[in-house]
């Protein structure tokens, strides 16, 4: 049909109109609209160099995920002294705090002058209060042996000691971010967190000065090892196996404990229960008396009874769970990793700083995954994100290095018709089926 010049001026008109509109003007159909995004965060299960590994061919998903993990700026003369353990090492997340967990523990056992564990567990607390400021083995170790009370600060333990439940009084943390799939220490933030008059100021036993000449009869002061050389936190045991190891070397050359050299037994958590209780039993029968580890909190949590039965030292360097500070302990359970209950407020506030709307929190289901879970899910409800714009996932992480990947599939989808623009994740290695799933259900990842 034929139509006049002014007709079709009107209508190329009101094309361009609906065009502007919606972009649709000549097309057959609108068109589809863009996928959903999402922003990935993560904590210090999987904020590390060496977790896009665990993504294999997919590893490029973290780029711009961002998380936070306890962790002080660290002096780069640790590092290299780290790097003269591991020269391969490219994380060093609870580096510091193991390090300072061996240290703690010698000072204490070189205090108490004696290999007894529950003398030296009444020192430990003490060695990080109250008493002659020193900052590294050797100095300490001559304070100690002359009978002096001391106040250690490490590379992790630097602005306040322990409280009396035997954990640190204050913390800082580190925000981290992937670019591609290394993190990008230039955009690395630093926080601080607790409060410095929490530290203990009870009085411990008088120190036991070291007679001048060694005591033949004097049993050596050994140490074993409950860290995660297997399992799904292994992508955590590189930093953490270099900073026993470091101490260890650092406190025998300074002549070592109560005359003798500190002996180190390795041992293995599994990230099991089965496996970190097999380890314990063997550091009892070796005549450990103190354990250094676990490294995850469930972990932690499943063998202390076995631990405190036999009268043995647990002082791990990177349990975080909160609801180990009242854990029934005996007095034996100690850590340098703070709790999460400091950590929450600083996740909720990186992701509150992007903007989100709708977040979900997914964890592993342990102590350590729905413990902080849970504070994040506070914490941001008091920054006002209202309950129904809060979802809660859990997955049951794999009982052992055999069993066949998380499915998160039903997670995914979930996460999906909940239009989310922002996903944490609570995990170790294991949770990088997380992120698999969440791109296999359509849901776009944000760089």
């Amino acid at each position: 049909m034929l139509v006049s010049r002014r007709s079709r001026v009107a209508t190329l008109a009101a094309c361009a109109t609906i065009l502007l509109a919606t972009s649709a003007c000549g097309d057959d159909k609108a068109k589809e609209p863009s996928a959903q995004q999402v922003r990935l965060y993560g904590t210090d299960g999987n904020m590390l160099n060496s977790y896009p590994a665990e993504l294999k061919e997919r590893a490029s998903l973290v780029d711009g995920m961002k998380g936070t993990t306890p962790l002080v700026p660290l002096p780069d003369d640790f590092k290299g002294r780290l790097r003269t353990v591991n020269p391969a090492l490219t994380d060093y997340v609870y580096s510091a705090e193991t390090y300072d967990a061996v240290v703690v523990a010698v000072l204490a056992a070189q205090l108490a002058g004696s290999t007894d564990p529950a003398a030296i567990a009444k020192q430990i607390v003490a060695v990080t209060n109250d008493g002659q400021r020193c900052e590294d083995p050797a100095s300490c170790l001559a304070l100690a042996r002359a009978g002096q009370d001391i106040e250690y600060r490490g590379v992790s333990l630097t602005r306040a000691g322990f409280t009396d439940k035997g954990e640190p009084a204050t913390a800082s943390y580190a925000t981290l971010t992937f670019d591609g799939q290394q993190i990008n220490d230039g955009k690395t933030e630093f926080v601080g967190a607790g409060i410095e008059s929490a530290a203990s100021t009870k009085t411990p036993p008088k120190p036991k000065k070291q007679r001048p000449t060694a005591d033949p009869d004097q049993k050596p002061l050994i140490l074993g090892g409950l860290l995660p050389k297997t399992g799904d936190l292994a992508i955590a045991y590189p930093p953490m196996a270099a900073g026993a190891a470091l101490a260890i070397r650092e406190i025998n050359a300074a002549g070592g404990a109560l005359g003798k050299p500190v002996t180190w037994v390795e041992g293995d958590d599994g990230t099991s229960p089965v496996v970190a209780k097999a380890t314990v039993a063997r550091h009892v029968t070796d005549g450990v008396s103190v354990i250094i580890g676990a490294g995850g909190s469930g972990i932690s949590r499943a063998v202390l009874p076995d631990v405190v039965q036999a009268g043995k030292i647990l002082f791990s360097p990177s349990n975080t769970d909160s609801s180990l500070t009242d854990v029934d302990d005996g007095g034996l359970y100690f850590r340098t990793a703070p709790p999460d209950s400091l950590q929450g407020r600083a996740l909720a506030d990186v992701i509150l700083r992007d903007g989100s709307q709708k977040i979900v929190i997914v964890a592993r289901k342990d102590s350590y995954g729905e413990g902080l879970q849970g504070t994040v899910r506070d914490e941001l409800e008091k920054a006002g994100i209202a309950g129904d714009r809060l979802k809660l996932l859990t997955y049951e992480p794999p009982v052992d290095a055999k069993a066949p990947p998380v499915d998160f599939s039903g997670g995914a989808k979930e996460i999906k018709d909940f239009g989310a623009d922002a996903v944490l994740i609570i995990g170790f290695g294991e949770s990088a089926s997380v992120i698999r799933s969440l791109a296999d259900s359509g849901v776009q990842i944000r760089q």
